[in-house]
């Protein structure tokens, strides 16, 4: 574990703690609490290292259902609607894609299906959850990881500034990160940082096109013949959609619904944090370019795309 030589280890804990803290602060934006833990990483390390996947696994679910209840229910559902066709064409063609340039760049095709299931589908969850299916090493899957880790850190903080400078609608910007931006932590992040609206339309659109694993998981299984393995199926998702409708159709959850989004965006802040807290350099230089040249081609391709499709609706 790195920390400052003589800085004692309950002193580096407590340090992560008030950096975190920091964090609840409403100076401190989603980019800026993704930012301020890579950098609490490089200069003094994790003290929570172990834990940290875990913790944001969890804290992610636990956030994302809460932001439920501040979401209108006929809104959500109509943004969804309207980005489900593109949402698919965006999944199909960078799968395809991915494994084309992969070949050209000579990755292995399982490297390949990764970072193009990590850009199409959910970042890290669908690597996450595609990596027993495909009966990946840990070299595959942790080089998969860190390309699309630091995309996605990439896009958190460069999408906002993009979607201002090219004056897009809240709505546009929210469909267009749910669709281009990797992880969901990202999406809502960075649509956050844009606008309320933005948030609502990215959230509904996101856990709409993260609902893909299952397919892809199952036809992956075939095409790299592996046989059915298990699949986490992403139950949050659900428990998403209920409270966005108990929001929307019972009264008193529409009461407590906006105190529980406000807990729910702090969390996700917090989220962001040990989403930066966990990257590092070693993880960044480890991934090499090949997959990061692969992962960054993919995104910018569906980005330029997608825009281009949402510009045109």
């Amino acid at each position: 574990m790195k920390r400052l030589a003589g800085c004692p280890e309950i002193v580096h804990r407590l340090t992560f703690a008030a950096a975190l803290l920091l964090c609840l602060s409403p100076a401190v934006c989603a980019p800026v609490a993704l930012v301020l833990g890579f950098c609490f990483s490089v200069l003094l390390g994790h003290p929570f290292e172990r834990h940290n996947q875990k913790v944001i696994n969890w804290l992610l679910k636990a956030s994302v259902v809460g932001l439920g209840f501040g979401i209108n229910a006929a809104g959500a559902l109509a943004a969804a609607k309207q980005g489900l066709g593109i949402t698919l064409l965006s999944v199909l063609i960078t799968l395809l894609l991915g494994a084309a340039i992969g070949k050209l760049l000579h990755l292995g095709p399982k490297v390949s299906h990764l970072i193009a299931s990590g850009t199409a589908i959910c970042g890290g969850s669908a690597i996450a959850a595609l990596a027993p299916v495909l009966r990946v090493n840990e070299k595959e899957m942790s080089v998969s990881l860190g390309t699309v880790f630091l995309l996605n850190a990439v896009a958190l903080l460069i999408f906002p500034v993009l979607g201002h400078y090219l004056q897009l609608s809240q709505f546009q910007f929210g469909l267009w990160s749910a669709i281009a931006i990797h992880d969901t932590s990202s999406v809502i992040g960075a649509a956050s940082a844009f606008g309320a609206e933005a948030l609502e339309v990215a959230t509904t659109v996101k856990l709409v096109r993260a609902l893909w694993i299952v397919p892809v998981a199952f036809v992956s299984s075939f095409a790299f013949r592996v046989g059915n393995q298990k699949v986490e199926l992403p139950w949050f998702i659900g428990l998403f959609v209920l409270a966005m409708l108990l929001h929307g159709y019972l009264p008193v959850a529409a009461e407590l619904g906006r105190p529980v989004a406000m807990v729910s965006e702090a969390g996700l802040t917090i989220t962001l944090f040990l989403v930066g807290a966990g990257l590092s350099l070693e993880k960044i230089k480890s991934a090499g370019w090949r997959p990061l040249l692969l992962g960054l081609t993919l995104w910018v391709l569906v980005a330029a795309v997608s825009l281009w499709g949402i510009l045109l609706l």
